[in-house]
């Protein structure tokens, strides 16, 4: 591959990268604007998905070659279908559950993101990711704090602000690289 190919390639990726930030940012603020409809829809997909998972396991418990598989795909099946249907059949119920494990979620994802900030911390953009890494870790301890007298409000306000920082980030880190990558081929690095 040669560099002309390679800095075209690198380009084109991150022009779609921003395209696909802009994407998320503009959901993040749909979301913000309809928390409950969007803790609601949440809990649903969550609660139909862990339904189909739980049938899968059903299905995949007859594929066992041995009686302790077939038993713990078997249990695994009850485990996802009687939550799936505990979420999707009672979402405002199921909505508090899913708030206290999002808020949860956000503490590891922050994690996650401060390690992934201080990795590539020479490079051009970290502070973004370590930007992203702080404001998962507040939304994640503003749900906990505030659980379960805001679920209904608060896991779609705050995921839509979490999914508006990530396009943001998504969008400052990709336009980084993509002007970068502009220097470069034009030999102006």
């Amino acid at each position: 591959m040669t560099t002309n190919s390679f800095t075209q390639d690198v380009s084109k990726s991150s022009a779609w990268s921003v395209f696909m930030g802009v994407l998320t940012a503009a959901i993040g603020i749909i979301m913000i604007l309809y928390p409950f409809a969007t803790s609601t829809i949440t809990t649903l997909f969550v609660g139909w998905s862990f339904i189909f998972v739980g049938v899968a396991q059903f299905v995949f418990a007859f594929t066992s070659t041995t009686a302790g598989n077939f038993f713990l795909k078997i249990l695994l099946g009850i485990v996802y279908l009687a939550t799936g249907v505990a979420l999707a059949f009672f979402p405002i119920a199921g909505t508090a559950a899913l708030t206290i494990t999002l808020g949860a979620l956000l503490l590891f994802q922050s994690i996650l993101e401060a390690v992934t900030a201080f990795e590539v911390k020479p490079l051009t953009g970290w502070g973004w990711f370590l930007f992203d890494a702080i404001c998962s870790l507040a939304l994640g301890v503003m749900i906990l704090a505030s659980w379960p007298t805001s679920s209904l409000w608060a896991i779609g306000t705050l995921v839509g602000v979490g999914v508006l920082v990530n396009g943001i980030t998504r969008i400052v880190v990709s336009a980084t690289i993509h002007h970068d990558v502009s220097k470069f081929a034009k030999g102006t690095v």
